[in-house]
């Protein structure tokens, strides 16, 4: 605690400065570092459950980010109503009543959009303040919802409700809140009491039970202990409880992602308190409780949402145990892929016709090929209000995430907002204006996406960029994979050249990744190709195909920067660090041309829009525009390659090594005349690197 005491500043806790919605969220994660380090230092094939996933996926979510998230959702819901009650004001002019400064307007919107909006929203004009249901099913420490709280309490005192009736009725009808963590949802829970407190100070005098909860597990319990419950209950109630029983037995593991279906909660709940009137048993109290406890967070996941709101965890397939990814892909076949995706996909359609969606989440569902059936279903079935597309480290984590702003209905014409907030734009902690000039600021038709193979959220692209999937082959249409070899025990069949003695025919070049090179190089690795490696190969599942036998482009699966396309000549294997295709027509020309073609700007700047991220796949290059008739560069590709395979040979890790360029234009001093006859002698005899010759390791 002492070590907290001095790490945060004095200042922080001044109520006058405002800001203490974040110190119970920077608390809770201060006393998480040490089991979310422990959780995340585990090995890759250790599986996540209950607590540790709460542990390794607690993400705080900065102040502004909850400000634009709320407001441009619950707040957008509420102006849209006033707009769609009375429209003699703007949206602008609505948000800057009501000090939201993150609020982004709707742009201009085609006619066919206008009609549309006004179709949908005509049920708006009839909303009441008091009927807007919110929640946030991940709601670690309370942040969102205590900020819901205050854009609530502004809407009602707009609407002329005093503070103390707004209070009451915000955490009675309003909000809710669930949590696999029971420390979370302590934290909520005492965050929103004081939120009212501030409004209301009588609201701690009365008993009010408001509506955050952490989500109970019931695979602890056996199903007969509840029998002398049962005894007191009606048939019909009995059997619900049974059901609700064997939803929850992962219920600390699946979390809010559980659906459950429309029951008579009330009823169920009246009959248990029902019981009370009686004298309980100390053996029946308890089940009372804890079936209480299962119904309300039950309500809460089976009723629908004017505004979701959440920053869900992240966590991928790879990390879930066996349970939850059975779960997962029974359940969640389209966005499988990640926990955050499947929030997205649960909550979205959580929400009532025409409400709000809203979560930040990795950047990776707006371009990867493993989101890309729930990229497809969300573009069919919801329309983009906003995005908010955020650089690395913008979040305080290293790497790409994005505000997406969903409604449950499809708009086919209305044009969304999308910008981009670079690592840059928050140095001093927050932007200074947003969006922000220059930042990828576009408003644009989702349809458009639909144009590219794949459907990226390529909301900065131009329509010149578009026409391009149009006016060309892809690359698919001219060259195949070939696959990829797959050693399954890389320790014993995967060496540098060097470390094979003589001219050992079983053993080929690989191609493996590499730094980035382009049009020749990276071949230091080779692979056992002798009879009894290829069998075991085999037996494995990880054999090549016979395509390994021609030409083709290769380049690395993982790399930071731009990728580099190389040759791959002809017999030699690849792995799956090094994708690899070939032309269809085994024409060497063609395999040029497309080389070319994949080094250009241009396709890099291509490449940049489909797929931004540090994976470059094959589909993210089959599904590239080739203008196949436009690129014969034969010839300059072949000097190209045969410039970068000078250029490689040049330096130690070629095997075609023989000496350093600079050497050539060094007198016949004693340190070359030393060079020459002892150290290209003893090389040409050992064939291996100079370095090793002078001990280096």
């Amino acid at each position: 605690m002492q070590h907290l005491i001095n790490d945060i500043d004095e200042a922080d806790f001044d109520v006058t400065r405002g800001g203490q919605v974040e110190i119970i969220g920077w608390l809770y994660q201060y006393y998480n570092t040490e089991p979310k380090e422990v959780a995340i230092s585990q090995p890759k094939s250790h599986k996540f459950r209950n607590n540790e996933i709460a542990s390794a996926t607690q993400i705080f979510t900065p102040d502004w980010i909850v400000k634009y998230m709320v407001q441009n959702s619950l707040g957008k819901l509420w102006i849209r109503h006033i707009v769609a009650k009375n429209g003699s004001l703007s949206e602008k002019q609505l948000a800057e009543q009501f000090q939201w400064q993150y609020y982004m307007e709707d742009g201009p919107q085609p006619k066919e959009a206008i009609v549309e909006i006004t179709s949908t929203e005509n049920s708006l004009e009839d909303l009441n303040i008091q009927d807007i249901k919110f929640i946030d099913p991940a709601m670690g420490s309370g942040h969102i919802l205590v900020y819901a709280f205050d854009v609530l309490m502004d809407i009602y005192i707009s609407e002329g409700f005093s503070k103390r009736e707004a209070t009451e009725l915000i955490i009675t009808n309003n909000l809710s809140g669930l949590d696999i963590d029971m420390r979370a949802f302590q934290l909520s829970y005492f965050s929103v009491m004081m939120k009212a407190r501030q409004y209301n100070r009588r609201i701690l005098s009365v008993n009010h039970s408001i509506n955050v909860f952490s989500i109970p597990d019931t695979s602890d319990l056996a199903i007969e202990s509840f029998n002398v419950l049962f005894e007191q209950l009606t048939e019909k109630t009995v059997a619900i409880l049974k059901e609700l029983l064997a939803i929850f037995v992962h219920g600390s593991e699946f979390g809010s992602l559980l659906k459950v279906g429309q029951y008579n909660f009330e009823m169920i709940l009246s009959e248990l308190d029902g019981l009370n009137e009686h004298q309980l048993s100390f053996e029946l109290i308890p089940l009372i409780e804890k079936s209480k406890e299962i119904i309300k967070a039950a309500k809460l996941l089976a009723q629908p949402y004017h505004v979701v709101i959440t920053n869900p965890p992240y966590m991928g397939s790879s990390r879930m145990s066996p349970a939850l990814a059975k779960f997962a892909k029974e359940v969640y076949p389209n966005s499988k892929s990640d926990l955050f995706s499947m929030f997205m996909e649960r909550w979205g359609s959580a929400t009532l016709s025409g409400g709000y969606s809203c979560m930040v989440t990795m950047q990776s569902w707006m371009f990867l090929s493993s989101f890309e059936k729930m990229r497809k279903n969300i573009l069919t079935k919801y329309t983009i209000s906003n995005l908010m597309h955020m650089e690395n480290n913008v979040m305080g984590i290293a790497f790409g995430t994005a505000v997406t702003i969903l409604r449950n209905t499809l708009l086919p014409d209305f044009s969304g907002t999308y910008h981009q907030i670079k690592t840059t734009d928050v140095t001093k902690g927050i932007p200074a204006v947003v969006p922000i000039t220059g930042n990828r600021f576009n408003r644009t038709n989702q349809a458009n996406f639909k144009k590219i193979p794949g459907s990226p959220i390529a909301y900065w692209v131009s329509n010149q960029f578009l026409v391009s999937f149009k006016n060309f082959d892809f690359v698919s249409k001219h060259f195949e994979s070939t696959g990829r070899l797959k050693t399954h025990n890389n320790a014993k069949y995967i060496r540098y050249w060097w470390e094979i003695l003589g001219n050992n025919q079983h053993w080929l070049f690989l191609h493996n990744g590499g730094e980035y090179r382009k049009y020749f190089g990276n071949e230091i690795y080779v692979v056992n190709y002798s009879k009894s490696a290829i069998d075991f190969y085999s037996i494995h599942g990880g054999m090549v195909g016979s395509n390994s036998a021609y030409s083709g482009i290769t380049w690395n699966l993982i790399t930071s920067a731009n990728p580099g396309f190389r040759l791959k000549e002809e017999k030699l294997p690849n792995s799956s660090g090094a994708p690899t295709i070939i032309p269809i027509s085994h024409d060497k020309n063609d395999l040029f041309s497309l080389l070319g073609f994949l080094n250009s700007k241009v396709c890099i700047k291509i490449l940049n829009v489909v797929n931004p991220t540090l994976n470059t796949n094959i589909s993210n290059i089959m599904n590239l525009p080739y203008p196949y008739k436009m690129t014969k560069t034969s010839d300059i590709v072949r000097h190209c390659i045969f410039s970068s395979k000078s250029d490689w040979d040049s330096f130690e890790l070629s095997k075609s090594f023989y000496a350093h360029p600079l050497l050539s234009h060094i007198a016949d001093d004693n340190l070359s005349i030393w060079y020459y006859s002892v150290v290209l002698t003893n090389r040409g005899a050992k064939n291996v690197p100079i370095f090793r010759l002078w001990g280096v390791k």
